[in-house]
């Protein structure tokens, strides 16, 4: 006889249904399993959550202890919707447990991935740079390749036997220091070749500096480059501007243009930033498609809750009907054969990344460090010239073990608020940036961008069903 276990069920934290758009659909947490669900399943599932059920129930024991539903929908329906509830059980894809919780232990810091500021100056001006404008609240400058040298130097030696690192170029503008890039690049393949590891770079750009020879330059050297632009021309416009104030959209799509169309280039993300004044998001993702793009993100503006373009509580309605606005028309462009790719729609429904990176996110601190152009280390690129997070230098290496250590244990088991949370293993807690603009706090989660993360999932998760079933 089939029987429900429902002894050791967090049902805050260990499934979630939701409905978006035409499904209503229920996400086994722990497990990743995805089900479509109807309204009976829904009204049964809503009924043991309100009682709060624990213990182990038989067939005999279900239409006593769902007697709303039984009403509602008759005890036939009811026992076949607990059957199936009981099989999906058996199968391992439903009220599965969290087996690491609060036992987890996050692994010793080792280095994969470096954010190298090459340089600390740019040659825009965007509003809600939190590097403002280059030089990070510091002074303007470039990397040496000597600084850089010893930046690599430190990767693969706090690497241990990680078999691939990783190195961004960043900035400012990194095409500001175009020739330093290059010898790094030389330098890091080098290093990769003697200790038998694999590199792989990324340099992220306004756009703005791109020409014929970067391109080639970029290309054969198998650089992923993230190119900078908001989308329609007044939006973009308002933000990403020049060192005079000029809007620069006619500036950097051209050259942005020429860079994916000229090479069939496929290695890239065009990359943008929304914020309170271009709600309406889907339009400038759409209007990025229509110029020719097909690698997008778009990301919320990380900014002190103060400023006036960010995002507040108010604006989430909007958002989330943005986000199922955004995910008809990704549906629509894939039915009819002219698909974009949108990165946060990116997730395996299945497996996803490894445990560490569940619970840990980006690795900020850990295992991934911004380098300044004077060689300064801090957790992550957005962190860089607050001098209390300084962790050390390329140099002497860490000078400030505690301050890692504190970024290591800021796992979503040691946040209160993420700990038994369903999206905890797709959104690892948060951007540690970002919780420490809005709360101050590494382990508690900004109120905004963690609901503008959930409304992102479900999106995503919609999305991987519909295209699952050929919808």
């Amino acid at each position: 006889m089939p029987s429900l276990n429902l002894q050791n069920v967090d049902w805050q934290g260990d499934v979630h249904w939701f409905d978006f758009e035409d499904l209503c659909l229920l996400l086994d947490v722990n497990s990743g399993a995805l089900h479509i669900i109807d309204a009976p399943a829904r009204a049964v599932l809503e009924e043991l959550r309100s009682g709060d059920e624990r213990g182990t129930f038989t067939e005999a024991d279900w239409p006593a202890l769902l007697p709303r539903s039984v009403r509602e929908w008759g005890a036939g329906t009811v026992l076949e919707v607990c059957r199936e509830l009981a099989a999906k059980q058996a199968e391992g894809t439903l009220f599965t447990v969290d087996e690491v919780g609060r036992s987890y232990q996050p692994p010793a810091p080792s280095l994969q991935a470096l954010c190298l500021h090459v340089a600390h100056d740019c040659n825009m001006r965007c509003r809600y740079c939190f590097a403002g404008g280059g030089p990070f609240g510091g002074e303007r400058g470039l990397m040496s390749r000597e600084t850089g040298y010893q930046a690599l130097d430190l990767l693969f030696k706090e690497s241990g036997n990680r078999p691939r690192v990783e190195v961004d170029f960043f900035g400012g503008e990194p095409l500001l220091n175009f020739s330093v890039v290059q010898d790094l690049v030389a330098y890091g393949r080098e290093k990769a070749a003697a200790a038998g590891k694999k590199i792989s770079f990324t340099l992220t750009t306004n756009g703005l500096g791109l020409t014929p020879a970067i391109e080639e330059y970029l290309i054969e050297n198998q650089i992923s480059v993230i190119l900078s632009l908001d989308g329609r021309p007044e939006i973009h416009d308002l933000n990403r501007r020049t060192r005079t104030g000029q809007g620069t959209y006619h500036l950097v799509v051209p050259r942005e243009q020429h860079f994916v169309a000229a090479y069939e280039h496929v290695d890239y993300w065009v990359r943008g930033t929304y914020t309170r004044q271009n709600l309406d998001f889907t339009r400038d993702i759409l209007h990025m498609v229509e110029l020719g793009f097909r690698y997008l993100s778009l990301e919320p503006v990380v900014a002190a809750p103060e400023a006036e373009y960010a995002i507040r509580e108010e604006d989430l309605d909007l958002l989330a009907a943005q986000y199922r606005h955004l995910a008809r028309a990704y549906l629509e462009a894939r039915a009819k054969g002219t698909p974009f790719n949108f990165f946060h729609f990116n997730i395996d429904a299945s497996a996803g990344p490894c445990l560490t990176k569940r619970l840990t996110g980006c690795g900020a601190g850990t295992s991934y460090l911004a380098v300044t152009p004077g060689g300064d280390l801090y957790p992550c690129h957005q962190l860089v010239g607050r001098k209390e997070y300084c962790l050390g230098n390329v140099r002497e290496m860490i000078l400030r073990p505690e301050i890692r250590e504190d970024f290591r244990q800021a796992h979503v088991y040691n946040q209160p608020a993420c700990s038994r949370c369903w999206a905890r293993f797709y959104c690892s807690g948060g951007c540690h940036a970002a919780n420490l603009a809005a709360t101050g706090n590494l382990r508690q989660p900004a109120p905004v961008p963690c609901a503008i993360q959930k409304m992102r999932l479900e999106a995503a998760l919609y999305v991987q069903v519909k295209e699952a079933i050929g919808a």
